[in-house]
């Protein structure tokens, strides 16, 4: 139940924001937040996709789940903060200036990120023709999550030893997140 409070919450800060006509027309006359948009509703879209296959919402494909993963993993790291230049933030779009005065922390979530969709991405290629429980979150949040909060260095686990699911899940973690911190509702 907990995933499924959590993917919602990230699908809709992955899904943009609510705009009206005269800002939508602004963020889409410029290149960059344009394409930042785009990469944006891409990464919901394939989040959404893998998500919706561990939840039996979408039929599980091999191909798919690979497609998606891949997805994530090309538009994470690097090249997500490539789509944030210093001086290219706030009105039109939804990233706030804070970016440029939080550059450490932004890049650090951005690379975090990066470094979780590789790894699914690896997973979705060596994936089964079906979902095993091997691929499952199971037992306690391997987040470190608990009543009392994280635990110190859970963040350094290593992603190579998560189950996809979990992946994702910490994946939909940080974009929720970095929004929070870095992304205003644009009106």
């Amino acid at each position: 139940m907990r995933f499924r409070v959590i993917l919602a919450a990230a699908m809709l800060a992955l899904a943009g924001p609510t705009v009206s006509a005269p800002s939508l027309a602004a963020g889409m006359g410029d290149p960059i937040v344009a394409a930042r948009q785009a990469s944006m509703k891409e990464m919901a879209a394939a989040a959404k996709a893998i998500a919706e296959m561990f939840d039996d919402k979408r039929v599980y494909e091999r191909h798919a789940f690979q497609a998606a993963a891949d997805t994530l993993s090309t538009r994470a790291g690097a090249a997500l903060i490539a789509e944030f230049p210093q001086g290219k933030l706030g009105a039109p779009s939804g990233a706030r200036p804070e970016i440029d005065e939080a550059r450490p922390e932004f890049e650090a979530l951005a690379r975090h990120i990066g470094r979780l969709a590789d790894a699914l991405a690896v997973k979705a290629g060596n994936a089964p023709a079906e979902i095993t429980s091997d691929m499952r979150m199971t037992g306690l949040p391997m987040d470190g999550g608990s009543l009392l909060g994280k635990r110190p260095g859970a963040a350094e686990a290593d992603p190579a030893r998560m189950p996809a699911e979990h992946l994702l899940h910490l994946i939909l973690q940080d974009c929720t997140s970095c929004h929070s911190k870095f992304r205003r509702k644009v009106e």
